[in-house]
């Protein structure tokens, strides 16, 4: 017999929304998503000027809990959770012994003895086992929460407008990188000023059964201001001109924070061991005096599109490195990519830098990240 489960995707709790609104939909980590629903671009642009909509429902949810969770996540990951106040979220990275990235996470405190930890979809049963197995010996208990919650982000420079109008939330006194329980629409809400397109915005973690009445009161309330439903394609776009890495692209097991530049969301100053640390302090000394490779974005100077494991070649047809993510930019209107090169091709204005696109050597230009920020 076979399973056939275990070959089709699973539906969010929006898939009726989707497929009523015409989207593309695409297996990714085993969920079924929309890619699109219609133009890329228009979607891209529309949170770039406006606001966008998201099903985000495949993210992996999982609660810490106990008098000890904060002292545990010190101990699983790479950053200093303990000390993170109540109503704020960290940008971190869970790490193998061997100071390989398993995943890279936002986690929430809840409560001073409850966190919300948010992996990436395809990694979440990962980091679930890697920290149900660490919390041996720790007062902390994990739990997996992903049938919990279901995740709707609006993203966007009227993103505060449109919340705005479906709750009495604080949204002006909420920090970037902070979350509130509050009401949206008259359903309840972990409400987080977290995203992942390099623009303001929201995102909302509620009730699966909330899920549908939220999408549709915020798409009404965000006609006046042009809101429209995005997918994953526009996202992965928007991240790239933000320079926000991506897991199996910039960041991979054979890759350090020091690797990638993300260095900074290393602690070694909190108490107590953590997993992986002997190696990440070893990297963080290479790092310092002869990183191996360096992160740097890539700007074409004619139109073709460099993908990831394109080869990127000096003057003289040697490789220095490989493009991690690439793809055609909306804002600058030009192709655009990231790559790990030697640090002597590193250096913004670097010339005589090419990527291979199928045996043919363009032209790019090396420039610093992120290739776009939004004016605050």
């Amino acid at each position: 017999m076979t399973d056939d489960t275990a070959r089709t995707p699973r539906p969010t709790a929006l898939d009726a929304v989707h497929r009523a609104l015409g989207a593309t939909l695409t297996d990714f980590a085993g969920w079924s998503m929309p890619l699109r629903y219609g133009s890329e671009r228009a979607e891209h642009q529309a949170v770039r000027t406006s606001a966008g909509l998201f099903d985000l429902s495949h993210m992996g949810e999982i609660a810490v809990t106990g008098p000890e969770a904060g002292a545990f996540l010190d101990h699983a990951l790479v950053g200093l959770l303990s000390a993170l106040p109540v109503g704020r979220a960290r940008y971190t990275m869970i790490c193998d012994a061997a100071g390989g990235i398993l995943d890279d996470l936002i986690v929430y405190r809840l409560a001073e003895d409850e966190y919300l930890v948010v992996a990436n979809a395809a990694n979440a049963g990962t980091v679930l086992d890697a920290l149900t197995g660490r919390a041996a010996g720790f007062r902390a208990a994990v739990r997996d929460d992903r049938d919990a919650y279901a995740l709707i982000a609006v993203q966007g420079p009227e993103s505060p407008t449109v919340l705005g109008r479906l709750t009495d939330a604080d949204l002006a006194g909420l920090r970037y990188y902070a979350g509130l329980p509050g009401t949206v629409a008259g359903r309840r809400a972990l409400i987080a000023r977290t995203g992942y397109t390099g623009e303001d915005g929201f995102e909302l973690f509620c009730a699966p059964g909330d899920a549908e009445p939220l999408w549709r009161a915020l798409t009404e309330a965000g006609r006046p201001e042009g809101l429209v439903p995005c997918g994953l394609a526009c996202r992965d776009t928007l991240r790239l001109e933000a320079g926000m890495p991506l897991y199996g692209h910039e960041l991979t097991t054979a890759t350090t924070p020091f690797d990638a530049g993300l260095g900074r969301v290393v602690r070694f100053d909190k108490p107590g061991d953590f997993v992986g640390r002997e190696r990440l302090a070893a990297a963080a000394e290479r790092a310092a005096s002869a990183p191996p490779r360096a992160l740097v974005g890539l700007v074409a100077r004619g139109r073709r599109v460099a993908r990831a494991g394109y080869a990127v070649v000096d003057a003289g047809g040697a490789v220095i490195g490989r493009v991690t993510s690439g793809a055609p930019s909306p804002t600058l209107g030009r192709p655009i990519a990231m790559a790990y090169v030697d640090p002597a091709h590193a250096a913004p204005g670097t010339g005589g830098v090419a990527v291979d696109i199928r045996g043919s050597h363009e032209p790019f230009d090396v420039v610093a990240l992120p290739f776009y920020q939004r004016q605050k």
